[in-house]
């Protein structure tokens, strides 16, 4: 175990230092410091009411600090709102998904990013391209899924999420972070799901896995950081710790 710790700024693909957000007198976290580096899963755990979703929407500008520094890509990033976030670089894969049911695997990956081609004055959806470069992003990612053009609603849980994911990457994002990505899924969805992840890892992909899952994040993140009480508590690297550790860090025993 050991207390907060600092890496090479140049080694840090995200990293805070004195972050703190209230609502009103309910505090959510203070003076977090926190670091992530280039092309590791980094792992935020901690008990429910311990701050961790708080601060993952202050990384990714859904919630503004009221206090502290946040710097992204080597450069200090104060994110008004989540498109921000995302054009500098930064996807993240929420609960829910967000995709359309009723759309395509291949409307999906290109939604609000649509390729267009243009003849003239006039603009026109070049379908051929994306389903061209859809199955290519599946590919690269090792995703299967019956067709492209199959509607996300007669998917399952595991291919709805490994969609959502491989848009993220598809966007060209160098940071994702992903909120509880197998919390709703079964056996075998949830190590389809790990696998991605670890590809992602492979592909030099930063991640940023928020979990309850301690035998999942020692599984699959390189360093753990721990929430207890809107405060860092420690952070530890996942190859030198234990599920009776982490547990005891969490609780406060530790």
């Amino acid at each position: 175990m050991s207390a907060p710790h600092h890496i090479p700024a140049a080694e840090a693909i995200i990293a805070c230092e004195g972050l703190s957000k209230h609502f009103g007198g309910i505090r959510a976290f203070t003076d977090v410091a926190f670091q992530a580096r280039r092309g590791e899963v980094t792992a935020v755990i901690g008990d429910n009411g311990a701050g961790k979703s708080t601060l993952i929407r202050s990384l990714v500008g859904v919630h503004q600090p009221d206090t502290g520094n946040l710097f992204f890509d080597g450069r200090a990033r104060p994110f008004a709102n989540p498109d921000e976030a995302r054009k500098a670089g930064i996807e993240t894969v929420h609960q829910n998904l967000a995709l359309i049911d009723e759309l395509t695997v291949a409307q999906n990956l290109f939604l609000n990013r649509e390729i267009v081609r243009r003849i003239g004055p006039f603009a026109f959806l070049d379908r051929k391209a994306m389903k061209r470069e859809a199955r290519s992003m599946l590919s690269r990612l090792s995703i299967n899924v019956p067709s492209i053009n199959q509607r996300v609603r007669r998917l399952s849980g595991g291919q709805r999420q490994a969609i959502s994911i491989c848009r993220a990457v598809g966007s060209g994002a160098k940071l994702v972070v992903m909120d509880e990505p197998t919390a709703a899924l079964g056996v075998q969805e949830t190590a389809n799901v790990e696998a991605l992840i670890r590809r992602l890892r492979e592909q030099s992909v930063s991640v940023i896995l928020v979990s309850h899952n301690f035998d999942q994040v020692r599984r699959l993140s390189d360093q753990i950081w721990v929430m207890r009480a809107g405060k860092m508590a420690a952070t530890v690297r996942a190859s030198e710790t234990s599920g009776n550790e982490l547990v005891a860090l969490v609780t406060g025993a530790a």
